[in-house]
């Protein structure tokens, strides 16, 4: 087990999840890299290929992204070729994002890095140890994001 810092001490949990994302995200970036794709880009691609033709906001919603982030990612994917944004019949001020068909053929490849990065992240893990933390990753991600936190419902 690494060092934790004395003032990380009250929280290892909460500086275990920090390095892991650290350690996920940095691997990540390098296989993304490899592809030309910077980390975000996936993500957006991944929700065009289960359903194209989204609103910006729709995607922002789908990743839980801010606005400036989700649009700086779509226009280098718009500079690299991967999707169009055009203005919706009903709406000019409404973005709608389609995949180009360089984007639609990102799709086996991302498939293959998430592959990938799922094997080497679990690669220590026996299949119960990588189902447990599925469950327990999406549990504390379920309480980050819950209404208020039991401190504030006291108040």
């Amino acid at each position: 087990m690494p060092h934790i810092p004395t003032t990380a001490g009250k929280g290892p949990m909460s500086y275990a999840i920090f390095q892991l994302a650290r350690a996920h995200r940095a691997h990540a970036a390098a296989l993304l890299r490899a592809m030309d794709l910077h980390p975000g880009q996936e993500l957006l691609l991944m929700q065009l290929f289960d359903r194209d033709g989204q609103t910006q906001s729709e995607l922002l919603e789908s990743v839980g992204l801010d606005h400036s982030t989700v649009s700086k990612s779509l226009r280098r994917m718009q500079d690299a070729g991967l999707v169009v944004r055009e203005p919706a019949a009903h709406d000019r001020r409404v973005m709608v994002v389609h995949l180009t068909d360089k984007g639609r053929s990102m799709r086996q490849p991302i498939a293959a890095l998430w592959q990938t990065l799922e094997e080497t992240s679990a690669r220590n893990l026996s299949e119960q140890q990588a189902e447990s933390f599925v469950d327990t990753a999406y549990a504390i991600a379920e309480a980050l994001t819950s209404r208020a936190l039991p401190q504030e419902e006291s108040e």
